[in-house]
């Protein structure tokens, strides 16, 4: 008798990238790596909230002006709760300089797959897991689960752009961008400031 499937074997497959968010040019490891200096130097004591993005379905993205969160749900509207609804993974933050130097272009910012995108060192020197991050009028909680770069990624900013977050030194950084979880919901817009609470 064949031993019953987990559930990641029985879930089907995700959906390939579209040929219209593929990397046109992405970027080398060497001109990645050129960048490194002015991501190191992103706010620790005060940061601000670029851009809000809300995934409605898989490849699909969606800027928005205003994002509810609650405790529940994540970002409201949001694909998470039908994919994974893993509560150590609700909301995805991003240091927007690491992801403007992967997309190079902003209209290209939202297809790595992150809801929250902020000008804000996300490293774990300086946001360990554990570390409350008030954004908006929400509060998150930094999660010890890992957020690293996949093959979707690699087709939309280069196999060097995945090598890049990856690396030691990505992962130093959180280049990737971090798992947090929903402590408090509350109402984030773009501009609203992001920091860590005492405790």
């Amino acid at each position: 008798m064949q031993p019953a499937a987990t559930p990641e074997q029985s879930a089907p497959p995700a959906p390939p990238v579209p040929p219209e968010q593929i990397a046109p040019a992405p970027l080398d490891l060497a001109a990645l790596e050129a960048g490194l200096e002015h991501i190191r130097q992103a706010p620790t004591g005060e940061g601000r909230v670029v851009m809000i993005v809300r995934r409605p379905a898989d490849n699909e993205r969606e800027a928005l002006d205003e994002a509810r969160i609650d405790e529940a749900g994540g970002v409201v509207g949001d694909v998470w709760v039908g994919e994974s609804g893993d509560t150590e993974a609700q909301v995805t933050v991003m240091n927007v300089r690491a992801t403007a130097l992967v997309a190079q272009s902003r209209d290209r910012w939202q297809l790595a797959g992150d809801q929250i995108y902020v000008d804000f060192d996300l490293s774990p020197e300086h946001a360990p897991p554990g570390t409350r991050l008030a954004v908006g009028t929400a509060v998150l909680e930094v999660s010890a689960k890992p957020h690293r770069g996949c093959k979707k990624f690699a087709a939309r900013f280069g196999v060097d752009a995945l090598r890049f977050v990856n690396s030691p030194e990505g992962r130093a950084l959180n280049l990737r961008g971090i798992n947090t979880r929903v402590v408090s919901g509350g109402v984030v817009r773009p501009g609203d400031p992001i920091r860590k609470l005492a405790g």
